[in-house]
């Protein structure tokens, strides 16, 4: 399986979208039947339990379906416990500094690019004897780290966030950015507009990527055309409800 960031770095799209509700392992196979190439557990405003989460990222690992979370705050236990589940990658909501991004690869990455702590007999190992030397060096490479840009701070401190070796994606939360800037849901705002365009440029200029999280299709599918390479769209019940109501409305005839 190749890697996201690797997919990335070929200069491929990838489109995922955001597990907030359903807790049965079985969403990881029902995503990637859909034909999503990743998902992100909302640790932020779901409700999940750390096993939850286990069960979910080993259904994921078990067939090759990248799973990474986005965790509640940057804390050192959240962002180690979830990578030894076997995340893929982490996302920190709200990132407005340099320190911030800094403080998550410190707790994600091992030595020499940071302090994550060396249990290697783990979920994240598939629990198999590894050199641990080789697999740190791989497991540094090929984690992906996003933080997640929804404050007018956030977009005003891109370019020092990108800088931080190990941060990969710029990911945009349009409802809160939108909301920070006092014009909720104005996704078509010449300053919101301009608020995207400024990270997008920001990640090209850092050699890394950008991308947006949207619950409909028609805001996303511009940006998938101006540079974002790194993208969600919807949720699991959002898709749920999607599917649901244009199923009812033929049988229904409305």
């Amino acid at each position: 399986m190749t890697g996201l960031k690797q997919r990335l770095q070929a200069g491929e799209q990838i489109l995922g979208t955001m597990v907030t509700t359903f807790t049965s392992p079985d969403i990881a196979r029902l995503l990637q039947n859909a034909g999503f190439d990743y998902f992100i557990v909302d640790c932020e405003h779901g409700a999940f339990t750390t096993r939850e989460v286990a069960n979910i990222l080993a259904e994921a690992r078990g067939i090759g379906l990248p799973g990474l979370v986005r965790i509640p705050e940057m804390r050192r236990e959240h962002a180690l416990k979830f990578m030894e589940m076997g995340a893929a990658g982490l996302l920190l909501p709200n990132t407005e500094s340099a320190e911030q991004a800094r403080m998550l690869v410190d707790c994600v990455k091992y030595a020499p690019l940071g302090h994550r702590g060396v249990s290697l007999s783990r979920p994240h190992t598939d629990f198999k004897k590894v050199n641990g030397v080789e697999y740190m060096k791989q497991a540094n490479e090929n984690s992906l780290l996003l933080c997640q840009i929804e404050s007018r701070a956030g977009v005003e401190h891109i370019e020092e966030i990108l800088a931080v070796e190990g941060i990969d994606v710029a990911f945009i939360g349009p409802n809160d950015m939108t909301q920070d800037y006092g014009k909720l849901d104005q996704f078509d705002d010449p300053e919101i507009v301009a608020a995207f365009e400024r990270v997008i440029a920001a990640a090209r200029a850092a050699g890394k990527f950008s991308g947006v999280h949207f619950g409909s299709a028609a805001p996303l599918k511009p940006w998938l055309g101006r540079g974002m390479q790194c993208n969600l769209w919807n949720s699991d019940a959002g898709l749920l409800g999607l599917g649901a109501a244009t199923g009812l409305a033929q049988l229904k005839g409305d």
